[in-house]
């Protein structure tokens, strides 16, 4: 039998009254109630709420409870084994104070005090008002994504304007200091302006080291930073109540990941996922945060006329470092290795680091360009051992660079074609020296123009370096003469000639 609620009970007993005209006695008898239920009833259809007494005085304990809680609070500090006990509490009153009071009376007391004192303590959320341009907040968050077919974690900066919601989010293989500072540049280039206060965490990339209360020492580049722009910044507390300070750009980071990256994308470069990135934040335009009235984007408007306006100089986010090229031409920049010339081994080169790429100097001349690696790759260019290669036409079939080459696709179909039909026709080395040769040619030439070059000598049956080039210089010029048609001809207007100086010599030889 199910058990009836007493809002049932209330409801069947009103039917009976009203259709069976039955007396309260007998409605009584039937539903196996007291008679003043069934009075109540016929009254309301709502039971009444139950009423509640007032609290049992304790006249004996009254007065000694708030030494009893004094004692406890002073057991928070004392080591765990050497706290009261509700036995030694009860012991200590009628010792020490003569009380009179019972050992059970006492013991349920305690148990009362320590059961408050283990509960939690209920933070109430205040909300926060955010007038347009005062405030914004900063944060990274992982996302994954097919990158190149390998299912790749990357690193999100999300930058957050706090009145409009309005965010700017960027992917990045790491979150290093350039990174940092680069996602502030080009979130205030996407906004056209910076606001006057930003909230973080206590992230490495802007904080050495955390002191008591909101006092930070801060890294020398997060305050360059800070002082180009002429912004201020609040840090959060440490651990998860500081997450709690800056819940907006929290909660954006999980709501970007389900709205735009849900199926988990499948991209071939880092650029053609932040354009999806790009993509999202402006579709974001037309949404509307809860309890608003207007989209991200109308609230955007009237922010982005609040906000600070950009400097004339762009803030460089980029370091500058020393580092020596080891035996394999390579330089070793936070634990990824890059290739450069090979005519620069053992040389000390300066390297430009940036969020995305990292340049290598040889004094004011730039030797080497690459995209920024994630911590243990190996990033290689083959033009760089070409001269290497020359002398070692051997090693050129195992090399590192080649592989490099042709996971990139540098090293194209046309590129192995050409190279196997002259080790073919020449041999291993010939032929080999044959296409590095071709190699050198993408110094001076586009790349197409190359591809073109030996697509059009392997048609006609030539593996020759010269014909090679000759054809990729007519594909990079493409110049073609004019075609006039007949009759076209314009007449050119020229003045008659006159011999006046020659006249002007001639006297003065007489």
């Amino acid at each position: 039998m199910l058990k009836r609620s007493k809002v049932q009970l209330y409801e069947q007993i009103r039917r009976a009254h009203a259709h069976d005209e039955v007396s309260i006695r007998e409605l009584s008898r039937r539903f196996g109630v007291h008679r003043r239920d069934v009075r109540a009833a016929l009254v309301s259809p709502i039971p009444a709420a139950r009423k509640v007494g007032p609290a049992k005085a304790s006249p004996k304990l009254d007065r000694w409870k708030p030494l009893i809680e004094q004692w406890l609070i002073a057991d928070l500090d004392a080591p765990r084994k050497q706290r009261h006990t509700g036995r030694r509490v009860w012991e200590r009153l009628v010792g020490e104070h003569g009380a009179d009071v019972g050992q059970s009376t006492v013991r349920a007391y305690v148990k009362v005090v320590r059961d408050l004192q283990r509960a939690p303590l209920v933070e109430v959320n205040v909300g926060q008002f955010h007038e347009p341009g005062e405030e914004a907040e900063v944060d990274f968050g992982a996302i994954y994504v097919y990158l190149c077919g390998v299912l790749t974690e990357v690193s999100m900066f999300v930058f957050r304007l706090s009145a409009s919601g309005r965010s700017f989010c960027r992917a990045y293989l790491n979150e290093s200091q350039e990174v940092f500072l680069d996602g502030h540049v080009r979130a205030f280039n996407h906004f056209g302006g910076f606001p006057k206060r930003v909230r973080y965490d206590n992230l490495k990339a802007a904080v050495i080291k955390a002191l008591k209360g909101r006092d930070r020492i801060e890294t020398d580049r997060f305050v360059a930073l800070r002082s180009h722009y002429g912004f201020e910044s609040f840090f959060c507390r440490p651990g998860i109540e500081g997450a709690h300070e800056k819940g907006g750009v929290e909660g954006e980071v999980g709501r970007f990941r389900r709205r735009h990256l849900v199926p988990v994308p499948h991209v071939e470069s880092m650029t053609e996922l932040n354009a999806l990135l790009l993509a999202g934040c402006l579709l974001d335009d037309s949404r509307v945060i809860a309890h608003r009235r207007r989209t991200v984007g109308q609230d955007f408007v009237v922010e982005q006329a609040a906000l600070q306006p950009l400097p004339i100089e762009e803030f460089d986010p980029s370091t500058l470092s020393n580092h020596r090229v080891d035996s394999k031409a390579r330089v070793s920049v936070r634990s990824v290795h890059y290739s450069v010339p090979a005519g620069l081994v053992r040389r000390r080169l300066d390297v430009k680091v940036g969020a995305d790429l990292i340049r290598v100097f040889d004094g004011a001349r730039l030797v080497a360009e690459h995209e920024r690696g994630r911590k243990g790759d190996e990033i290689l260019a083959l033009d760089h051992y070409l001269e290497v290669l020359a002398v070692k036409p051997g090693a050129m079939l195992t090399a590192s660079p080649l592989g490099a080459a042709r996971r990139s696709g540098a090293f194209t179909d046309v590129h192995e074609q050409f190279w196997q039909t002259a080790r073919r026709r020449l041999g291993d080395r010939d032929g080999t020296k044959t296409m590095i040769e071709v190699l050198l040619a993408h110094r001076r030439l586009p790349p197409d123009a190359v591809i073109t070059g030996m697509t059009q000598a392997l048609a006609v049956g030539s593996i020759d370096p010269q014909v090679v080039l000759i054809e990729a210089r007519r594909a990079a010029e493409d110049t073609v003469a004019p075609v006039i048609a007949i009759g076209t001809r314009t007449q050119i207007e020229r003045p008659a000639p006159t011999l006046s100086e020659y006249d002007q010599l001639l006297e003065n030889t007489l």
